[in-house]
């Protein structure tokens, strides 16, 4: 039966399911009476959805709170053990694993590094050790927290590269700068990892993840446009726009800043990757004759370099490391200015571990650069700050993928092959935009 617009009955019906748990979710606990004006649904239509969703174990009681002369009103609120989600962060130099409840609190988490064994000739990152990764650490989160797979809503993959998709290998990965050319990761995982078919995937850049989790849930509440740039071994950024609510990743770490410059991983020349991304800066402190320390990681040799830059004992700073993170700072600044001056965004704002490392010892010299070099009128009115989630963000973000997947569907499960949130509910993903400026 058709209700206007094209719209049948059963559209109607998840349309009202979902408002009832969108406003649950972000502003919950709250009484049938008040989900009435929050939602513009009638009382009739309030009493049952909530009695079907009560029914089906999605919303719960949460105590009660008095009336104006009445009796208590009984508050509602989502139930933490309807469903889980698993969240995934394929970054450079680790794969990390972590396992949520319905309202994102950590259950489990488990993490792999990517050390030599992982990487091939040209730094290539062996495809198979990554699926392994991810089958171990799936099995292992759902095993350390006692879940049932049948409970989980769905698998949010953060990738580094541009993700497509094919109707016979689900989502492609073709990340160059790791060497995946059009890896069917998707297929790959569904015939390694052990999950019911009915599970879905969720696969998505890791900038683009990074920037659905502060949008909900960091430092970009409130905006209505951002740009979330991601900084580990490589860069990327996410942007969000009103014509563009749920983000989208930009390959901005492959911006050109430098005509016939330092090699990027891509293959290209003058990148901003091959400048600012973590792997780069510690080999051009390198070239300048620093002596990043035998052995470590990126994450620990980085740690050291911004030490001998900026010493806390009061000791002369390292001449060296300081002049290559102070041109650092003025690179980053003039990508940061072509972000202001395309997307002229309300914020932008800086994740990742080496950008979060990075960010707490320069930010204010790189937003004084990026001033400079942009147009004056959209750099009046940006604001360039951290992230606030820490260096989860990615896995957050990734899990929030089926999450927003399963509200858009009115707190019906999706099965493999469905149809992904981006095509299920513009209405919802409008509604968390607005929400969240509020």
């Amino acid at each position: 039966m058709t209700v206007g617009n094209g719209r049948t009955v059963r559209d109607l019906r998840r349309e009202n399911r979902t408002a009832v748990l969108q406003c649950l979710y972000f502003d919950g606990p709250l009484s049938r009476f008040s989900l009435g004006p929050a939602t513009g649904l009638s009382s009739g239509s309030i009493s049952n959805v909530v009695a079907e969703l009560v029914a089906e174990g999605l919303v719960e009681e949460a105590g009660s709170v008095d009336s104006a002369g009445g009796r208590p009103r009984t508050l509602l609120r989502i139930s933490p053990a309807s469903g889980c989600m698993i969240g995934v962060d394929v970054g450079e130099t680790r794969v990390r694993i972590e396992l949520f409840d319905l309202t994102l609190t950590e259950l489990a988490r488990t993490e792999r590094p990517l050390g030599a064994g992982a990487t091939g000739a040209h730094g290539r990152y062996d495809v198979g050790v990554v699926v392994d990764h991810l089958r171990d650490g799936i099995a292992e989160v759902l095993d350390r927290a006692d879940v049932d797979p049948g409970r989980l809503l769905g698998v949010g993959v953060g990738v580094p590269g541009i993700v497509a998709g094919t109707p016979e290998d689900g989502a492609v990965v073709h990340g160059q700068t790791i060497g995946w050319n059009a890896v069917p990761l998707e297929r790959l995982l569904r015939a390694a990892v052990p999950l019911p078919e009915s599970v879905p995937y969720f696969i998505d850049n890791g900038a683009k993840t990074l920037g659905q989790a502060e949008m909900w849930f960091g430092a970009g509440r409130g905006a209505r446009s951002a740009v979330v740039v991601l900084f580990g071994s490589g860069v990327g950024a996410c942007v969000v726009t009103d014509d563009l609510r749920s983000g989208r990743a930009v390959e901005w770490g492959h911006l050109t800043v430098r005509v016939r410059g330092r090699r990027c991983r891509c293959g290209a020349l003058g990148c901003l990757e091959a400048y600012a991304g973590a792997e780069a800066l510690l080999e051009r402190w390198a070239e300048a004759g620093g002596r990043p320390p035998a052995g470590a990681d990126e994450e620990a040799a980085l740690t050291a370099m911004l030490a001998a830059a900026y010493p806390d004992t009061g000791a002369e700073p390292d001449a060296t490391a300081l002049a290559v993170l102070e041109e650092t700072a003025e690179y980053l600044g003039a990508g940061f200015s072509d972000l202001i001056n395309l997307f002229q965004p309300e914020r932008i704002l800086v994740g990742g571990w080496a950008g979060l490392q990075l960010g707490a010892r320069f930010l204010d010299s790189v937003r004084d650069h990026a001033v400079s070099y942009a147009l004056a009128y959209p750099a009046a009115r940006v604001r360039v700050e951290l992230g606030t989630l820490g260096p989860d963000a990615v896995t957050v973000g990734a899990a929030i993928l089926p999450l927003a997947d399963f509200f858009a569907r009115g707190g019906r499960r999706a099965g493999a092959g469905t149809e992904p949130v981006e095509q299920a509910s513009p209405a919802w993903r409008a509604a968390l935009r607005d929400r969240a400026a509020q």
